[in-house]
């Protein structure tokens, strides 16, 4: 009796560790049979299976499409049987994808990031106007934003507008401007206003738990 035993050791396996043993045995119980006829009959009962045991993604767009994939995975591709769907070969489920092309961009001024530059060739991109004038001058406000969180002190607006000018290629130029930017002071305080908004809400949920807790442990009488 204890040599019958069967370890997991020693069972083949698992392709897909989700479905379990007994629907492993079940694909391997359909590759075995003689007719394509009963392979196919056998498949469309395994598919049902598999669709019970995932019940959650019914709704998912190509849900059947997907069992059917799985179950050719699960096969290892060697089950002889018609599938409602294109199928896919082992060579492309083992075909390793092509590398990211991630860019390698090293701006010059770091502290504005790598977004900014966008903006400015969007910009560029429009007709002069008083929509372009209030883009250029947003752009201008969140580039001093972003060099005032670098810099803690401060910064004069015809930097900016230096470096505005030479990020667009000469293209924006805001340095004969009398209009001034956001100041220093407005920026900064938005941002703390901010901050502490998410600071106070913390405190609050900490302090009611802390309440809630306290109640729990009082003593009714």
């Amino acid at each position: 009796m204890i040599d019958d035993i069967e370890y997991n050791t020693e069972r083949e396996q698992l392709i897909i560790p989700e479905y379990g043993r007994h629907l492993q045995k079940m694909v391997n119980y359909a590759k075995e049979l003689p007719t394509k006829e009963e392979r196919n009959k056998v498949a469309k009962s395994i598919i049902s299976v598999m669709g019970n045991m995932q019940p959650h993604l019914r709704d998912v767009p190509d849900f059947q499409h997907k069992l059917w994939d799985q179950l050719f995975i699960i096969a290892d591709f060697e089950l002889d049987a018609d599938s409602p769907y294109p199928t896919t070969t082992k060579e492309e489920l083992n075909e390793r994808p092509e590398p990211l092309k991630y860019p390698q961009n090293f701006p010059k001024y770091r502290f504005y990031g790598n977004n900014i530059k966008t903006m400015i060739d969007v910009a560029n991109t429009w007709e002069d106007g008083e929509l372009k004038e209030a883009l250029t001058y947003t752009i201008a406000n969140h580039m001093k934003k972003c060099f005032l969180n670098w810099n803690k002190d401060t910064v004069e607006d015809y930097v900016i507008f230096n470096h505005l000018f030479e990020l667009s290629d000469g293209k924006i130029d805001l340095k004969g401007s009398e209009e001034d930017l956001t100041d220093a002071t407005t920026l900064m305080r938005n941002k703390t206003k901010y901050s502490n908004t998410n600071t106070n809400t913390t405190t609050k949920k900490a302090h009611h738990k802390k309440s809630t807790n306290a109640n729990r442990n009082r003593k009714r009488y």
